[in-house]
C-alpha cells in the first residue's frame, strides 16, 4: 500500500510525503513509483539544460520510519501502548540506572514524543476536515481534555525519576521530551485558531477562550521550567527559540530515522558495456587495417589513409555504442541505489532514475491524467511541453520491520522535496499590467499575475493495486503560489 501527501514546504520546494506501507506479512514487499513531470516549453528546460546531476540536487530526500498510530484520546485515557511502555521504562531505568536502562528510556521518550506529535496532528486535520458543527465543537472540547490529560500524566512522571540515582543528563532527557511536546501543543493549536478564525468564525469565538486558557497554562509552565517563550519584542530570544526548537524536533524523531547508504546503482553492468563498445571500434579499426594492408602490403600511401580513417571512425563508433547502450541501460536500471538498515539490519533499498523521454513513451492513461487543454494541444504543435520521467522502486522486509522495534511499524515515509530555483530563471516578471475602465468614464491601470504551471502525474503500484495521482504547482518568479491535486483513479489487476 502506498499513501502520498503533498503540500508547499517553502517559497520555492513542493514537498512529497510516500508512506510505502509493508502489508505483506510474510515476508518482501515491492513498490513501484513513477512520476512525469511535465513542464512548459517557455521555461527553456530540456536534457541540454537541465542534467541528471542538476535534478538530484534539487531533489532532497531523506527516509524514516512511519510513526506508529494512536488515536489521542487513547493516549490520554492511558489504553494505549506510549504511556505504559513509558512509565515501564521509567521505574525500571530509576531503580537500575545501567546504560541499557538509561538508552530504553531515552528511547521511550522520543517515541512517546513522536507519536504524540501525530496524535495530536491527526485529531485536528479531522477537525477541520467538513464536519456538522455539533461534531466539531465535540471534538475540540475532547482535544482540550486529552492535551490536559496527557500533559499531567507525562509531567506526573518526572517524580519517578527524581532521585538520587538518576543523575541530571539523564533526567535532561525528559525535559527534552517535555518542552518538545510543548512546543508541538502551541503550534498545532495556534494553527487550529487560525483556521477556525478564518474559515469558521462562529465556532471560533465559540471555542476562543478554552484554546487560549490551554496556551496560557502552558506559558506560566514554560517560564516555571526555563523553556524559551516567544516574546513580541526580542528578536534575538525568539531566534534562538525556531533554532532549539528545530534541535528539538531532530532529538524527538531520531528514533524513526533511517540509516541510509546511497550508491550509484548499475556501475559493472555500465563497464562491461563500455568494454563491449572499445571491443567492437577496435575490431572495426582492425579489420580495416588487416584488409588494406593484405591488398596494398605494408608502408603503403592507401594503408596509411586507411589507418587513419579507421582510428577516426573507431572512436566515433565507440561513443555511438556507448550512447546506445547507455540509452538501453536507462529503462532498465537506475542512477542510484540507497540501501536503507535498521539498527544495523538491512531493511531493504530504493532505487532511482531520472531521464527526459519522448511524448510517445508515456502511457495513454498518463497522458489522459494530465489532461491538457484544447489551446495547450494547439500550441504543443509549436512549443512542446518537456516531460520528465522519474522512477522510483522499494523493497522492504516485513520480517525486519517487526524484529526491530517494539511498536507496530507500518512501514516506511520516503519524504522529498523538489526544489524548483532551476524552473525559475527564464520566467517572466511576475507582475502584468492591465488596464479597467473606471467609474469616471476613465480608466485605471492594475496589475494580474503571470504564473506558470508545472504538472505532477505519479503512477502508485503495489501488487495487484494500480493508482494514479495528478498535482499542479502553480509558481512564478517569486516562488510557488499553490500546489493543488487534480483529478486521479484507481485500478487493480488480475
Amino acid at each position: 500500500m502506498i499513501n502520498i501527501q503533498t503540500k508547499k514546504h517553502d517559497r520555492f520546494s513542493v514537498e512529497f510525503k510516500v508512506g510505502f506501507k509493508a502489508t505483506n506479512q510474510s515476508g518482501t514487499n515491492e513498490f513501484t513509483m513513477n512520476t512525469w513531470i511535465f513542464i512548459p516549453d517557455r521555461l527553456d528546460i530540456n536534457s541540454s539544460t537541465y542534467s541528471k546531476n542538476q535534478f538530484y540536487r534539487d531533489l532532497h530526500s531523506h527516509i524514516r520510519l512511519i510513526t506508529p498510530t494512536f488515536l489521542l484520546r487513547e493516549i490520554a485515557q492511558g489504553e494505549a501502548l506510549p504511556m505504559t511502555y513509558l512509565e515501564r521504562a521509567f521505574i525500571k531505568m530509576a531503580n537500575d540506572p545501567t546504560h541499557k536502562n538509561i538508552t530504553e528510556y531515552e528511547y521511550h521518550i522520543k517515541m512517546f514524543a513522536a507519536i504524540f506529535k501525530s496524535s495530536l496532528r491527526d485529531h485536528i486535520y479531522y477537525i477541520i476536515k467538513p464536519l456538522a458543527d455539533e461534531k466539531r465543537c465535540e471534538l475540540c472540547d475532547e482535544l482540550v481534555n486529552n492535551l490536559r490529560s496527557i500533559l499531567g500524566r507525562y509531567r506526573a512522571l518526572s517524580k519517578i525519576i527524581s532521585v538520587p540515582t538518576v543523575s541530571s543528563e539523564v533526567f535532561g532527557y525528559y525535559q527534552f521530551g517535555d518542552e518538545f511536546i510543548s512546543n508541538i501543543l502551541q503550534r498545532q493549536v495556534f494553527r487550529l485558531l487560525d483556521f477556525l478564525k478564518t474559515s469558521l468564525p462562529e465556532t471560533y469565538l465559540l471555542h476562543k477562550q478554552k484554546f487560549i486558557d490551554l496556551i496560557k497554562e502552558e506559558i506560566a509552565y514554560r517560564s516555571k521550567m526555563g523553556y524559551s517563550v516567544v516574546e513580541k519584542h526580542n528578536s534575538n530570544r525568539n531566534r534562538d527559540l525556531v533554532s532549539r526548537a528545530g534541535a528539538l524536533k531532530k532529538y524527538a524523531e531520531s528514533e524513526l530515522f533511517l540509516t541510509a547508504d546511497k550508491k550509484k546503482d548499475g556501475v559493472l553492468i555500465e563497464q562491461i558495456y563500455y568494454s563491449i563498445a572499445a571491443g567492437a571500434s577496435m575490431i572495426f579499426a582492425t579489420a580495416i587495417s588487416f584488409s588494406f594492408q593484405q591488398r596494398y602490403g605494408n608502408f603503403t600511401m592507401p594503408l596509411f589513409v586507411a589507418l587513419v580513417v579507421s582510428y577516426m571512425l573507431k572512436d566515433r563508433i565507440k561513443e555511438l555504442i556507448r550512447y546506445y547502450f547507455a540509452h538501453k541501460k536507462s529503462r532498465r536500471f537506475f542512477d542510484n541505489v540507497t540501501t536503507v538498515s535498521i539498527n544495523d539490519h538491512v531493511l531493504g533499498w530504493s532505487k532511482e532514475g531520472v531521464d527526459f523521454i519522448m511524448q510517445k513513451r508515456v502511457p495513454r492513461e498518463v497522458m489522459n491524467i494530465r489532461d491538457r487543454t484544447p489551446l495547450l494541444e494547439s500550441e504543443n504543435r509549436n512549443s512542446i511541453e518537456k516531460i520528465i520521467l522519474y522512477r522510483k522502486l522499494v523493497q522492504l522486509d516485513r520480517k525486519v520491520l517487526n524484529d526491530n522495534s517494539q511498536y507496530y511499524i507500518s512501514g516506511i515515509n520516503d519524504i522529498f522535496r523538489f526544489n524548483l530555483s532551476s524552473f525559475l530563471l527564464k520566467t517572466d516578471d511576475p507582475e502584468v499590467p492591465l488596464f479597467i475602465l473606471s467609474e469616471e468614464d476613465d480608466y485605471e491601470e492594475i496589475s494580474g499575475s503571470k504564473v506558470y504551471y508545472l504538472n505532477f502525474v505519479i503512477q502508485l503500484k503495489f501488487g495487484e493495486t494500480e493508482e494514479y495521482k495528478r498535482y499542479r504547482v502553480i509558481f512564478n518568479r517569486t516562488g510557488i503560489k499553490e500546489v493543488e491535486e487534480l483529478n486521479s483513479s484507481s485500478t487493480f489487476s488480475s
